[in-house]
């Protein structure tokens, strides 16, 4: 009983999987050769640039204020001391907070990366998806991505067709 369950089992998967047709795109060579993503990351290295010297900046000036408490702090009070120390502290925080606001996670440089690429991705998607279509192809997988391949046959590479359609293919 279980054999012919398996049997029929193998059958109809074997019937599926015949049936359809697999391809796959490298879209790391796409966005090589697209213009937008060159812009784009262009624009996203200058604002990380931009927030890398602010952070800089902050964390020399909270440095200098730590080298003066410690130069000055013989001449302070116990509450002064207390005063200034709380002030660093303060200083401190923020510049954390400021780090974690631009770098952590979905933070401004993300929420940035996010808002440039999924332009230039959504039109590699739409041209992917029309060359499915027209190809009658059932998947096609990012062969750059997570996408571990061991093997991929380079006649279901369809990177070139996608430049193609994208008016981005170049000579040989």
């Amino acid at each position: 009983m279980k054999k012919s369950i398996l049997v029929v089992f193998g059958v109809l998967w074997a019937s599926i999987a015949f049936g359809q047709r697999f391809g796959y795109i490298d879209t790391q060579v796409i966005l090589e050769k697209m213009p937008e993503y060159a812009n784009a990351k262009k624009e996203l290295d200058q604002a990380s640039n931009q927030w890398q010297q602010e952070l800089q900046t902050r964390h020399t000036a909270l440095v200098k204020k730590k080298q003066d408490f410690e130069a000055e702090k013989v001449l302070f009070t116990e509450e002064m001391k207390r005063e200034k120390w709380k002030e660093i502290q303060a200083e401190e925080q923020k510049t954390q907070e400021y780090q974690q606001r631009v770098f952590g996670f979905e933070g401004l440089l993300f929420q940035k990366r996010e808002d440039l690429m999924r332009p230039i991705q959504e039109k590699i998607y739409a041209v992917t998806d029309k060359l499915a279509r027209k190809r009658k192809i059932s998947f096609i997988f990012d062969k750059s991505g997570d996408l571990t391949m061991i093997y991929a046959d380079p006649t279901h590479d369809y990177t070139d067709l996608v430049l193609e359609e994208m008016g981005l293919k170049t000579a040989p």
